[in-house]
């Protein structure tokens, strides 16, 4: 059994895995918020309570991940991970193999591996989320970039009001989370209560509605320029709102929307839904550390 950890600005996922991807038991806990040293030490709480053989732990993390030296650097909702060397620090404690690698990588890794981009050579998976991960394989390679940072879309400029010079990010523009607190807000709901929202949307609901295919047309509008730019095979759209059947749907509608109103525009992007859902990261996780220590090959 492998122990696959995804580590999230809330929960700290974790579960056991087979060495075909098969997650057969997992569990989550609140992720420390004091400090590094706090989340070693529940790591090696997890680890020591297990009653199984382990012969590898596979971390998907945060932030802009080395996954050769092991070192994380910017981590997200956890600042206190930048330029700290997780691989290095919990193999020393544990005397086993450890792998790290970036969440929306791990997540782009498993569709490639053994989910909704299997197959194809060319290949994005967008997270949505509070803001947009992701991960891009080119030619049945993962794409990390000179600077690490390959696929954090979060950070590309949805536009910039010259007059104002202040820049609006995709992360903020196709946030899931800031779609659905606003939508709760027009409705008298509490914040994250995204089943209640859904409820609205898919009933037809006409605020509801046009402020959800705003946010679609944002990403559709994302999916194009990704889709010029690279040319992938297929797009995997994941995230707890990719759960939502509408959400596909209202996408693929708002690209040819999009692509009505352009002067000319030949692209036919294919957007799918992630197969694993909330266990990508897992999933990915491990197939990083098969990489890496089982001579594992893409292919």
């Amino acid at each position: 059994m492998f122990l696959v950890i995804d580590i999230g600005g809330t929960y700290l996922k974790y579960g056991l895995a087979t060495i075909d991807g098969k997650i057969v038991q997992n569990s989550k806990l609140k992720t420390p918020k004091a400090n590094y040293q706090a989340l070693i030490e529940q790591i090696v709480a997890i680890y020591n309570g297990l009653n199984v053989q382990i012969k590898g732990l596979a971390i998907s993390a945060p932030g802009t991940v080395d996954t050769k030296e092991g070192q994380i650097f910017y981590g997200g909702a956890l600042p206190y991970l930048h330029k700290q060397n997780m691989k290095n620090d919990l193999a020393d404690r544990l005397s086993i193999h450890v792998s790290i690698e970036n969440d929306g990588k791990c997540a782009a890794l498993a569709e490639y591996w053994k989910g909704a981009t299997a197959g194809y050579s060319n290949s994005i998976v967008l997270v949505l989320g509070t803001g947009v991960g992701g991960g891009i394989i080119v030619n049945d390679r993962l794409l990390r970039g000179a600077h690490l940072g390959a696929g954090e879309l979060s950070f590309v400029v949805d536009r910039f009001p010259y007059k104002q010079k202040r820049a609006r990010m995709v992360g903020r523009s196709c946030s899931a989370t800031q779609m659905v607190n606003q939508i709760a807000m027009q409705k008298g709901l509490p914040e994250n209560a995204g089943e209640r929202v859904f409820d609205y949307i898919n009933k037809g609901d006409h605020e509801a509605l046009e402020s959800f295919k705003i946010y679609c047309s944002h990403i559709a509008v994302q999916i194009l320029n990704l889709q010029y730019i690279l040319d992938p095979n297929i797009i995997a759209i994941g995230g707890g709102i990719s759960e939502q059947s509408i959400l596909i749907d209202e996408i693929i509608k708002q690209i040819e929307v999009v692509k009505q109103a352009s002067e000319f525009s030949m692209a036919n992007p294919k957007v799918t839904p992630c197969k694993f859902k909330n266990n990508a990261n897992l999933v990915g996780a491990l197939y990083q550390h098969l990489l890496e220590y089982q001579g594992l090959v893409m292919s």
